[in-house]
């Protein structure tokens, strides 16, 4: 046999195609992409719950077609000019591009197994879900709306930045104007349902995401002000096992409970029932 026909003969060697497996943050196991995605993005093998996108989520928990969203018109600008390795401005335009959201938080109208909600999700894909000004307006129209509306809030949150640093003091203050905002809205009887995921820290932790009436975490979230090896290098000592977590805060009274992504659609409509809502 010529050399020629030998190399006809010869077939390539086929790998397996990009994409179909990822790997587990949490164990660090390969897993097959299609199998965590029918898993609402949760490891199979010890129930890590991934990052999702804002949209995603509204999808998870809300009825198909359903959602109804508010306030996209509402978009960031530059107000102090500010300049880190990148203007600010430009910074904004590249996250909006890769994102494919205008903020950091979406927010609208919907229903849960046929309850009507507003809900408010945040994405810590976006500027790590950081609350500038838009982030803050546009929660507290949706909180003012379900006021007048009577309408059960939800606010799933996923903030790993806290206040955007890129907006200043006009960034600290959306945490008093949201609260405030908060404030008349359970002086007018509203329940309001707040899911923290991993993470929600910062300026979010230690606003609006602490306030609900009923609070509910995911499994293993990192939750809190400053992150763990923050305190630890300021007070100089060990921190308790699994300090932060969702399940250390539950021990501890800070949330009401934890629950599964898959479980948490029918939980918030089983609340709204349970209060009368």
């Amino acid at each position: 046999m010529s050399n020629t026909e030998t190399k006809v003969l010869k077939r390539t060697k086929r790998g397996v195609p990009e994409g179909l497996w990822q790997r587990c943050p949490g164990c660090h196991a390969a897993i097959f992409r299609k199998e965590a995605e029918r898993k609402l993005n949760v490891c199979p093998e010890c129930e890590f719950h991934w990052y999702v996108p804002a949209k995603q989520r509204i999808s998870q928990v809300l009825d198909q077609g359903t959602f109804e969203e508010w306030d996209d018109d509402l978009r960031p600008t530059d107000p102090l000019g500010f300049e880190d390795k990148k203007p600010y401005r430009e910074r904004l335009l590249a996250e909006q591009q890769r994102t494919g959201l205008t903020e950091a938080v979406i927010t609208g109208l919907g229903r849960i197994r046929a309850r009507r909600v507003a809900i408010g999700v945040t994405d810590s894909a976006f500027i790590m879900g950081s609350m500038g000004s838009v982030v803050g307006e546009r929660l507290t129209r949706l909180i003012e709306r379900a006021t007048q509306q009577q309408l059960p809030l939800i606010i799933i949150s996923g903030s790993g930045g806290g206040a955007r640093m890129h907006e200043g003091i006009l960034s600290l203050m959306q945490m008093g104007k949201v609260s405030a905002a908060l404030a008349r809205y359970d002086d007018a009887g509203g329940l309001f349902i707040s899911v923290l995921t991993n993470p929600t820290m910062g300026g979010v932790a230690a606003s609006f995401a602490s306030l609900g009436d009923v609070i509910f975490a995911e499994p293993r979230a990192l939750i809190g002000f400053a992150g763990p090896r923050t305190i630890k290098a300021t007070i100089r000592i060990e921190l308790p096992e699994g300090f932060q977590t969702s399940e250390f805060l539950l021990e501890h009274g800070f949330i009401d409970r934890i629950v599964p992504r898959d479980k948490l659609k029918s939980e918030i409509a089983r609340t709204i029932d349970y209060c009368g809502k």
